[in-house]
């Protein structure tokens, strides 16, 4: 019997994850309707740092710190997931806001279903919006992310790890895993 290698590698360092919050705080104040009632939405867990970051970027560049909610996506979801994450925080109505979902990777688009559900249970949004760090492909559901940081195309055998902080660190990155039996 032969052990398994496991390859690491970095594909996205935190100088880089710095410059691609900036990017897309600023693509998510663009749209004339993120003047009309932006809200911001992290899927917990690899969400909520992100959306943490992006709304200090939102509010650097706007001068107006927009609305943050944490989802726990676990209730909706279609699959055998069990982590025990904590309960959804969202302070405030999302009726008539542009929401943005914000996640660290966008994969079979599973977990985005499961948030538009949980969104739609909190009210009626003008509009929901999707913004990842990482979109790698290999979609089983019709979804496409409104604002991507990195597109990274990979294989079923290869794990996409987004470490990010609710701070900036030099620890964040964004690394492949991939199995070699």
């Amino acid at each position: 019997m032969t052990a398994s290698t496991v390859k690491r590698r970095v594909l996205v360092g935190a100088a880089e994850i710095d410059r691609i919050l900036a990017r897309l705080a600023h693509q998510i104040l663009e749209p004339e309707d993120a003047q009309n009632g932006l809200y911001l939405i992290g899927i917990r867990r690899g969400g909520e740092a992100l959306a943490q970051r992006i709304a200090k970027q939102i509010e650097r560049i706007s001068g107006r710190k927009p609305p943050l909610g944490f989802l726990n996506i676990n209730l909706y979801r279609d699959d055998e997931v069990t982590h025990q994450l904590p309960e959804s925080q969202i302070p405030g109505d999302v009726t008539g806001k542009t929401v943005v979902v914000i996640d660290d990777v966008l994969y079979t688009g599973r977990t985005v279903r499961s948030a538009l559900d949980a969104v739609t249970d909190l009210g009626r949004p003008s509009a929901v919006r999707l913004c990842v760090l990482v979109d790698r492909g290999l979609r089983e559901l019709p979804v496409q992310a409104d604002y991507v940081g990195r597109f990274i195309p990979t294989s079923r055998r290869e794990r996409v790890v987004a470490a990010v902080h609710a701070e900036p660190s030099e620890a964040d990155e964004v690394a492949i895993v991939a199995d070699n039996a």
